[in-house]
């Protein structure tokens, strides 16, 4: 669909809190931000407009309607989370080293699993909403994590997202007196914008390493480095992530990173890059507006979505680094190449724990995570590179009919199998993503428990 686009002289003012810190000069400043275009649509691009993302997020945070703090109800929510989403089964399990046996089924907990801080915090500032704002109307922009279960509570407590018309959110439909939730994920700086112009409540989840990233980014758009994010270029995250960088490209793996850097030697790393049109045509959803890999990969920095795979992250971060030293020289390094820690500790601690569980003896694996959760797609990619067989599901009703199993690779293939668990003696290895309760894990096993004759021993 043909779009026009016009840039709109928007006075800086028109979105600055009134701190007195700032200096009346600034807050006069006028910026440009692209507007609607013909489709209606909405967005900012900071890298031709001038628009400082970073100086209108500092701002949009000390506004009077922005929250991201919570309103003094945290002991009564996080209670009320742990009736909701605590499990007997995991509590015993972690009661005994993590171990326990049922009957011919012995259970191997993860060290590291589940809920992570950042995914806590975010539903319990949600819930804080709702106990705030107890007759007002509750938007979000998203899922506040993934996970179903959670995000089916919000809907129950009429916390509504927002509608979208041919992938497009409709903020039309915010009145003034609404609150918004920013999710876990974070927002766009464009729907940030879009919601600062309105007169409502802004309760922001954001997870503060996704946070980081984003001010990772935004050092490398001030020393005009190109940033190539490691991450899935529709994800929510990552294109949060992007709306604060200036130049970016979005790479999935290490396959396609290698391909970025074959490119940037010429074809000297492995021969799998091509031409200029057929780079932009493979990575045409997964760069910024105008990309030219020709002079825009001349500076790069690295970044990441937080809950990509660690190792493979610190993978791609070497290849960029010597490609930029084989191309420039080693002594020209720090003038092409910039990178800051972003890998988030609850994603790697994660990470670690299922490596060292696959290590352990075990029949089978048991991964329990929303099957849209990127965190928890890696650790089921950790087990089947480890060669156990895995089961990654959402919820316990992925389990039976009797002994039959529905449940997703890591790629995302959706298998089903009859007799998943075999008889006799069995220990099962079980971890669970970032976004999920422990109930959710601890009403698997109540299942795998009834298929394995141990009805007598379920706990809720």
């Amino acid at each position: 669909m043909a779009m026009s686009l016009q840039l709109c002289r928007v006075p800086l003012r028109s979105y600055l809190s009134s701190d007195n810190r700032v200096p009346p000069r600034r807050r006069i400043t006028t910026v440009f931000v692209r507007c609607a275009g013909g489709d209606g649509s909405t967005s900012s691009d900071s890298s031709e407009s001038g628009f400082d993302a970073k100086v209108f997020r500092h701002n949009l945070t000390r506004g009077k309607n922005y929250n991201r703090r919570g309103f003094g109800h945290k002991e009564e929510t996080l209670e009320l989370m742990n009736r909701e989403y605590t499990s007997d089964i995991i509590e015993m399990l972690k009661e005994n080293g993590n171990q326990y046996t049922w009957g011919n089924v012995t259970v191997k907990l993860a060290e590291a699993y589940g809920f992570c801080w950042g995914v806590e915090r975010a539903v319990q500032i949600a819930y804080e909403a709702r106990k705030q704002f107890p007759d007002e109307k509750i938007w979000i922009t998203n899922e506040i994590i993934h996970n179903p279960t959670v995000n089916k509570r919000l809907e129950e407590m009429e916390v509504e997202n927002l509608p979208v018309e041919e992938g497009k959110k409709r903020f039309e439909v915010v009145n003034g007196g609404d609150v918004v939730i920013l999710p876990a994920f974070g927002a766009a700086v464009n729907e940030m914008f879009t919601l600062s112009n309105k007169n409502i409540q802004i309760v922001d989840t954001t997870c503060p390493w996704v946070s980081k990233v984003w001010n990772a980014v935004e050092k490398q758009k001030k020393g005009d480095y190109t940033s190539i994010i490691h991450g899935k270029y529709a994800h929510e995250e990552t294109v949060a992530t992007a709306s604060f960088a200036g130049k970016y490209i979005v790479v999935k793996n290490l396959k396609e990173a290698m391909y970025v850097c074959d490119y940037v030697l010429g074809g000297g790393l492995n021969g799998s890059s091509s031409t200029r049109e057929e780079f932009l045509e493979k990575f045409k959803n997964a760069v910024s507006k105008g990309f030219d890999p020709d002079s825009y990969l001349v500076k790069v920095g690295i970044a990441n979505q937080t809950t990509m795979l660690k190792g493979e992250t610190e993978e791609i971060g070497k290849l960029v680094e010597r490609t930029m030293m084989r191309k420039y020289g080693v002594e020209n390094i720090n003038d092409h190449f910039i990178s800051f820690n972003t890998i988030c500790d609850a994603t790697q601690v994660r990470q670690d724990a299922m490596y060292n569980l696959v290590e352990e003896k075990l029949d089978l694996m048991l991964v329990v995570g929303g099957w849209n959760s990127s965190n928890t797609s890696h650790l089921q990619e950790i087990a089947e590179l480890r060669g156990i067989p895995s089961y990654w599901i959402d919820s316990e009703q992925r389990i039976g009919p009797g002994n039959r199993i529905a449940y997703k690779l890591n790629h995302g293939e959706l298998v089903e199998k009859e007799n998943w668990l075999p008889e006799g003696p069995i220990t099962i290895g079980v971890t669970s993503g970032a976004s999920t309760p422990d109930k959710v894990v601890g009403e698997a096993l109540v299942k795998v428990l009834g298929i394995s004759g141990e009805e007598g021993l379920q706990l809720a």
